[in-house]
């Protein structure tokens, strides 16, 4: 029976102690089965659940923190070998911002063709705007400037040091009287082993075996050839500086903290995420909607036309009146064209997000949105200070920026430490050996040192010739001026990590109160935008009767038909202004992924398990 397998294998777990041969992760930049699903000749149907869906399957900003995860979990293998921490990736992504709904600033902002793009204004979520702040990108409460090391803590992980030499030497000797040759040779063999193992204590203890084997040509020495082992153990105990469980194992409390950071970090990235596509295609579906408000308006227009052409050609209108409806047809098409044109890049950005590879299949489909905006009869909205307690404690921003202060506070006990003098207890025991052949150069020999390496080791075993000792060392800096003002520094940027969060806590605050201020000015535009488009419609239909019978122009009916677009438009804008404002109030207080049925888990695998939400008929 053999003992190799086993050995093998325990000196494989000592040497790889982690994931050694674990296969890397690979990188795919290939989109999931779920797009190719939604694809019927040629275009792209898409529900905000499937667009959801998409995204976290295939976003590449998640994926990025997706792939800090397992840093973290590498983070926490290194503090626990004895490493100091080298830190939490804490940029995030914002989705891109597109070209905004019907009627938002971006849109009003371009030049416009004719009277219909223009509109009244509809309330639009301030922090979409940039009126709250820049978006935070880096979630870092600690500052660029990274907090001193403190005290050396122990590296946890035994080392095994071996040594093996062989050596032949000839010296010319100018007496023969010292060694009874002219020329003494001299056959060395050293093989030592030793063992170190620090401990959470600050403790090191080293064990050493070390050996030597020596044979000489001279003739007047007692022992020859022979040899010398020992065995010995070194003890050394801080007592100031570096003692203290709590003071060295800081940096594993530390990267078990980022463990939880980094997935308070993918979170974050989700809700960003998740906000960003709901944005987008809420802005999306109401830019799609506003298209089939300009081709009605181009269809109006065209009726117009045909009709005020009757008129000329019967007499009963003047010609300027053909050249009116001309002019408000070619306007109305400008203006579909640039509804047409907002929708398609609107197109192209989504399709960005919620993909890792545009192929050609893919850039050329058009999306078609299968949901619809709309909003309920009455809001149901808690209480805004019950809205602020709750994003206090479900917001992962939040969550992650009191752990960076906790890990400041853990480290600078290192610092604080690294002020104290130097004062350690050192002990030490060592065993030693001696045996080789006489040579007859001595008449009595010692018998004890007469034989070979057992006998070595007995005396070893048996403590013939111990050798103790025990004692102090300290060291006292006159004046420890680095560590000093490492520990100055460190209290003041700790200082700075609470403020930050206090600023991230205000800004969550300003953020919920600005989501209900927009929704409940959103609602109130629907609620005059529905009104203004009945009431236009019908004083549309009252001008079209008139022209009908000759009682109206042109000029009138092109009129009411362009505020009816306006109107139109409006009631769009407004609504998509109501579903953005909601998902800024669900982002505010941390509560989007559940209220879209997001499960952590599935985002961290890049799987959703649930099939598309609809789809036509094949």
């Amino acid at each position: 029976m053999t003992h190799k397998p086993i050995l093998s294998t325990m000196l494989a777990s000592l040497l790889c102690a982690g994931p050694c041969g674990a296969a890397p992760q690979q990188v795919s930049f290939d989109n999931s089965q779920r797009v190719r699903d939604l694809m019927r000749a040629g275009n792209l149907y898409l529900s905000l659940q499937d667009a959801l869906a998409l995204a976290i399957e295939n976003n590449l900003d998640i994926e990025l923190q997706r792939f800090n995860l397992p840093a973290a979990d590498a983070e926490l293998l290194r503090a626990r070998g004895g490493g100091l921490t080298r830190g939490v990736n804490f940029n995030l992504a914002e989705v891109p911002a597109g070209v905004g709904g019907p009627l938002s600033p971006l849109v009003v902002n371009r030049a416009a063709a004719g009277s219909a793009t223009s509109g009244t204004a509809v309330a639009a979520n301030a922090l979409e705007l940039g009126v709250l702040g820049e978006p935070i990108t880096n979630l870092s409460v600690q500052g660029a400037i990274a907090q001193s090391n403190g005290t050396a803590v122990p590296v946890y992980d035994p080392s095994l040091v071996g040594q093996l030499n062989l050596a032949h030497t000839t010296t010319p000797e100018t007496s023969i009287l010292s060694y009874g040759t002219n020329a003494l040779v001299s056959n060395s063999t050293v093989a030592n082993a030793g063992l170190q193992q620090s401990f959470s204590t600050g403790g090191q203890v080293s064990v050493n075996f070390d050996n030597t084997h020596q044979n000489v040509n001279a003739t007047n020495t007692s022992y020859n050839p022979f040899t010398g082992s020992s065995l010995g153990f070194t003890v050394t105990q801080p007592l100031l500086r570096g003692f203290g469980m709590s003071l060295n194992r800081r940096y594993i409390r530390i990267a078990g903290n980022e463990q939880k950071i980094t997935t308070l970090l993918f979170q974050q990235q989700l809700i960003q995420t998740v906000y960003g596509v709901v944005r987008l295609y809420t802005d999306f579906v109401a830019l799609y909607e506003d298209e089939k408000v300009k081709q009605e308006t181009v269809a109006l227009a065209e009726k117009l036309l045909s009709d005020t052409q009757a008129q000329v050609d019967e007499g009963t209108l003047a010609q300027v009146e053909l050249t009116r409806a001309n002019a408000q047809l070619f306007s109305t098409r400008q203006d579909l064209i640039n509804a047409t044109g907002l929708r398609e890049e609107e197109e192209a950005i989504l399709k960005t997000v919620l993909t890792r590879d545009k192929d050609q299949s893919i850039r050329a489909a058009r999306i078609i949105p299968t949901d619809t905006l709309n909003i309920p009869d009455k809001d149901e909205v808690r209480p805004i200070q019950d809205l602020i307690s709750e994003a206090v404690v479900a917001r992962p921003d939040l969550g992650q920026a009191r752990l960076q202060v906790e890990n400041s506070l853990i480290g600078l006990a290192g610092a604080r430490n690294a002020t104290k003098p130097e004062l350690d207890l050192v002990g030490a025991m060592q065993n030693n050996g001696l045996a080789g052949g006489a040579t007859g150069y001595l008449n009595n020999p010692n018998p004890s040192f007469v034989g070979g390496y057992g006998g070595v080791l007995g005396q070893i075993l048996a403590h013939d010739y111990p050798t103790y000792g025990i004692g102090l060392q300290v060291t006292l800096p006159i004046h420890n001026r680095i560590a000093e003002a490492d520990l100055a520094r460190d209290e003041l940027q700790v200082k700075q990590s609470q403020i930050r969060v206090k600023q991230l806590q205000n800004q969550a605050q300003l953020e919920v109160e600005d989501a209900l201020i927009a929704m409940r000015r959103a609602r109130a535009s629907y609620e005059a935008a529905v009104q203004a488009r009945k009431y236009q419609q019908e004083s549309l239909e009252a001008e079209q009767a008139k022209f009908e019978v000759g009682a109206s122009t042109a000029f009138f009916v092109i009129q009411y038909e362009s505020l009816l677009a306006q109107a139109k438009s409006t009631e769009v804008a407004a609504k998509s202004s109501w579903v953005k404002a909601k998902a800024a109030l669900q982002r505010a207080t941390g509560t989007i992924l559940d209220q879209n049925n997001i499960s952590y888990d599935a985002a961290v695998k890049g799987k959703i398990n649930s099939p598309p939400a609809s789809l036509p008929n094949r």
